[in-house]
């Protein structure tokens, strides 16, 4: 009986061994897991049956379904859209808007938020100002301080009238009592977390999260950016102090993007799809005609097609002509982003990433001291942020473009998370960033060109065994 068993492990993991090399998006992944999966099986099929999947099953039908629904809707919102769609691309503008199948639009007025007082600020006020409803999706919620104040800034407009939406990521919210949830349900806030497991298919995806972090009201005005629901975002927490982050409000035809990005996260989450909002996209109050403020929505995850999030760093990398300054909180890029980024410096492209000096996760910390020999000996600049915990995810390059929203440089972001980033063509919102990153870099320091080299055998040694978790991280 026990070699009839060990005999159905093996030839379970050679079949598993399969799978990997049909659907593994890199070749290093896929050899890896064959290689364990027939030599180690009894190992590597949990692991493998749990982390190894970086395609996203059943969303794609749940998509189209919940397109189909609004067909008639859509077709209109083409055509609700165009008077607003940017013209005269440029060859980047141009192929991140083939990639994403979303137009540039005009019309859009832009704030930047820096750090967690003047985002929840602003949050807590759009709550206050909804008229319909709110659309309301986070990967962390915590009952905390602000997250009381935030539930109970819902629960105050759900007893007004307004209809509110609340989606959030069942892995990112582990810890988010059932009380919280059952009060805002009370208040008649539908409440729904995203599932990714919904399904027999889909039973063992425990590796992917949804990663976004959106706000929308009255289809008129959104929220993107790094940050979460919880204390720590303020600076309470006292293992990291500074949280240092950056969001937008975005006010303008650009939100429709964002919303139907929630619409199609809801659709997956609920099996329902949510009547009664506004389509009509409506250009901002402050909207000066003299400028263009170009935005285009990306929205990304394990059930597109291709790599979105992947494909969007190379391009802008491999455009970038003056500088390409890079905040994240993690730095582990793929091979392609690394080639990038030893391109752009050798061709003279002032390179800047900016990365925490404190760890979150003591895997992705080690892993990052690999990859500073590679980019670094091209004349690529790391630096780390020590005023604190450093968690924004911002580009900004050349004199232009800058992008802020929930993508890590890492392959989580790359091939396992839902995210969405706000790519934006404006030369004022791209001073307001630059000083922004100035001021951040004025307290980090730069990354020495030998200091992993410098480090002992046993550190060398964790790094490298670190980086050999990436796929995972």
């Amino acid at each position: 009986m026990i070699i009839i068993l060990l005999l159905f492990i093996h030839i379970l993991g050679f079949l598993s061994a399969i799978h990997a090399v049909m659907t593994v998006r890199t070749s290093q992944g896929a050899i890896a897991w064959a290689i364990s999966l027939t030599t180690f099986p009894y190992i590597a099929l949990p692991t493998y049956w749990l982390l190894g999947r970086s395609k996203f099953q059943g969303y794609t039908t749940a998509k189209q379904s919940s397109d189909l629904k609004v067909q008639a809707q859509l077709v209109s919102l083409q055509q609700k859209l165009t008077p607003y769609r940017a013209t005269n691309l440029n060859n980047t503008e141009r192929a991140i808007e083939n990639l994403v199948t979303l137009p540039y639009l005009v019309a859009n007025e832009i704030d930047l938020l820096v750090d967690g007082k003047a985002t929840f600020a602003s949050i807590l006020s759009g709550i206050t100002s909804a008229k319909d409803y709110i659309l309301f999706q986070f990967f962390i919620v915590h009952d905390d301080e602000i997250g009381e104040e935030i539930k109970n800034a819902l629960i105050a407009r759900a007893k007004q009238g307004i209809k509110i939406y609340f989606l959030y990521d069942e892995i990112g919210c582990h810890d988010l009592p059932e009380h919280y949830k059952n009060q805002l349900r009370a208040a008649g806030i539908a409440v729904y977390d995203f599932h990714t497991q919904k399904g027999i298919r889909n039973r063992f995806q425990v590796n992917f999260r949804n990663h976004r972090k959106i706000i929308v009201v009255d289809g008129e005005t959104a929220w993107l950016g790094g940050l979460n629901i919880g204390d720590e975002y303020l600076g309470r927490n006292t293992k990291f102090g500074h949280w240092r982050d950056t969001h937008m409000k975005i006010s303008g035809p650009s939100v429709i993007p964002i919303q139907i990005s929630f619409v199609q996260d809801w659709y997956w989450a609920t099996e329902s799809h949510l009547q009664k909002l506004q389509w009509q996209p409506k250009v901002a109050d402050e909207f000066d005609k003299n400028l263009t403020r170009k935005v285009l929505i990306v929205p990304s995850g394990p059930a597109d097609s291709l790599e979105t999030t992947g494909l969007l760093f190379v391009q802008v990398i491999n455009d970038a002509k003056e500088r390409l300054w890079i905040t994240s909180p993690y730095f582990i890029p793929d091979q392609s982003i690394v080639k990038a980024l030893q391109l752009a410096a050798l061709r003279g492209v002032d390179v800047r990433i900016l990365i925490p000096d404190i760890a979150d996760h003591i895997a992705v910390y080690l892993a990052a001291f690999t990859y500073f020999d590679e980019t670094c000996q091209t004349g690529v600049k790391i630096y780390r942020y020590k005023q604190g915990f450093l968690h924004q995810k911002v580009m900004l390059i050349d004199q232009q473009h800058a992008s802020i929203g929930t993508a890590n440089l890492d392959n989580r972001s790359f091939r396992l998370n839902f995210e969405i980033t706000a790519m934006v063509s404006d030369v004022d919102f791209n001073q307001q960033v630059e000083a922004m990153l100035l001021e951040d870099l004025s307290h980090a320091i730069l990354v020495p060109k030998d200091e992993l080299s410098s480090k002992s055998f046993l550190f060398k040694l964790a790094t490298r065994v670190a980086r050999l978790t990436a796929p995972i991280l």
